[in-house]
């Protein structure tokens, strides 16, 4: 096929060319799914339903529960239905829309974790200052920048990317991926492309850069608090974070970064699977662990949900 147009459609990986496997696919991508969308939706009612959470660093957390559902709803979704119809095909406009997508949470992602690491820093080292510092309105000006910046970027990406000539319909992987696509290119406007995506890296390679700088200089404030509960106390608000994005960096190390091999494409489409699914499946589980008010304020909210499933009974 040459010069894809936008009545075209592309040809995705498809994970089993057995339809009770599709099948299978299917379900198993649904249990993640619901999993994913329950666990991050529980996080942001609990954030708003309690007070005790209406903190910069919990405002921080609503805001990443929002980009996992954002992140993993604009391929799962996708791949599921191509699973139960047992096909691969995605439309032109569809394949524009999940690479838009894509990486504007995928950017918004980056951005705010180097965010929550800031407040983290601020926090610890300079607590006494911290209401001050991190108040409301700067919070806010904070997650509207994350927000934008993921914007631009998803719109610079997809412009320069569907602007090329596309010569052939069969995308190496089960979403449209950019890296992907641009292999399917037949003429040299792909070099754009790449050289944005070799800048977005070295932005993304920045942003770790800070969050590692910034928590060295937490556990350097973390040491000098005398008493040994002081510091567990400072260390279980940053470990999540710090978890979060440890995850986040091995799996994307691991699944972009690791030599290529002679093997099949199926090894490929297993990494990616993990890299999509598991980070934004996770984070709510990771920021519940040893976080008291956390686990406080969901108990709550499910006391609460009993108490408004067993009200009518009473009448």
């Amino acid at each position: 096929m040459s010069n894809l147009t936008s009545d075209s459609k592309f040809l995705l990986l498809k994970f089993s060319q057995i339809q009770e496997l599709q099948i299978l696919y299917f379900f198993l991508f649904l249990a993640v799914y619901l999993i994913t969308l329950l666990g991050n939706l529980f996080t942001i009612i609990s954030i708003v339903v309690d007070h005790h959470l209406h903190t910069p660093m919990y405002f921080f957390l609503m805001n990443l529960a929002i980009i996992d559902i954002g992140s993993i709803s604009s391929i799962v979704p996708k791949s599921m239905f191509n699973s139960l119809r047992n096909n691969s095909f995605i439309s032109y406009f569809e394949c524009a829309v999940q690479v838009f997508f894509l990486f504007f949470f995928d950017a918004s992602e980056i951005f705010l974790l180097t965010v929550m690491a800031h407040d983290r820093h601020v926090a610890i080292y300079n607590p006494l200052q911290y209401e001050t510092i991190m108040n409301s309105r700067t919070c806010i000006k904070m997650v509207a920048m994350v927000w934008l910046s993921g914007f631009l970027y998803a719109i610079l990406h997809t412009s320069s990317t569907f602007s090329i000539t596309f010569c052939s319909n069969e995308v190496d992987q089960f979403f449209c991926e950019i890296p992907k696509l641009l292999k399917l290119s037949c003429s040299d406007l792909y070099l754009v492309e790449v050289v944005l995506l070799v800048m977005s890296c070295n932005l993304a390679f920045g942003c770790f850069i800070f969050i590692i700088v910034s928590y060295v200089w937490i556990f350097r404030a973390v040491l000098q608090i005398p008493s040994v509960q002081g510091q567990q106390k400072a260390l279980s608000t940053c470990l999540p974070h710090l978890i979060v994005v440890s995850v986040l960096i091995c799996i994307a190390f691991f699944v972009y970064v690791r030599p290529p091999s002679n093997s099949s494409s199926y090894s490929d489409l297993v990494f990616s699977i993990i890299y999509v699914i598991f980070p934004p499946m996770m984070n709510p589980f990771i920021y519940s662990i040893r976080n008291k008010e956390f686990q406080n304020a969901l108990c709550k909210f499910l006391n609460l949900g009993q108490l408004f499933h067993t009200f009518p009974a009473s009448f």
